[in-house]
């Protein structure tokens, strides 16, 4: 075991909808512009390149105002089964940038969203740890595991009402 999965976080919801539906909820912008980011947050895509050195660009609005920019960098896309990609801080321009308010929050950590579907319900598993971070930077991943999981959590809710709603049309 390696210092980062130590320090693995994982969570995982269940979605009643079909597999290919939640993929397409994950990975595109015309959907993702509708639930993308914690409770109260509002997201703009600017970018979603999705294949392997591609990018998701984004922009998070909070409900105070302050707004703030995320990157991911995919390395692998498996259609309807695996996504994995480095998240980080970023400016409009795609660069790399501190947390905006945890300055020893990880500059890049790795995420697995694994999508595995059972009697037409799908199962969206996270998995996130700190990636070519130092010891401070691992501790501090370690110790946000409480607001990740709120964040998450609340980011997750809004994907099951906005699952819910495309499917009543």
């Amino acid at each position: 075991m390696t210092a980062e999965t130590q320090n693995e976080f994982v969570i995982s919801r269940t979605f009643d909808a079909p597999r290919d539906l939640v993929w397409k909820v994950h990975t595109e912008a015309e959907h993702l512009n509708h639930w993308w980011g914690p409770k109260g947050f509002k997201c703009t895509v600017r970018k979603l390149d999705l294949r392997p050195g591609g990018i998701f660009l984004y922009y998070l609005q909070a409900p105070d105002g302050t707004d703030m920019w995320g990157k991911y960098v995919f390395r692998e896309v498996v259609p309807q089964e695996r996504l994995v990609f480095t998240v980080s801080f970023s400016d409009e321009n795609a660069g790399v940038t501190r947390h905006p308010m945890a300055p020893v929050w990880p500059l890049e950590t790795l995420s697995t969203l694994t999508f595995t579907e059972q009697n037409g319900k799908t199962t969206v598993t996270v998995r996130w740890v700190p990636h070519t971070a130092t010891q401070a930077e691992r501790e501090a991943f370690a110790a946000g595991f409480d607001s990740m999981t709120q964040g998450w959590t609340g980011t997750l809710d809004k994907a099951t009402d906005y699952l819910a709603r495309i499917q009543q049309r």
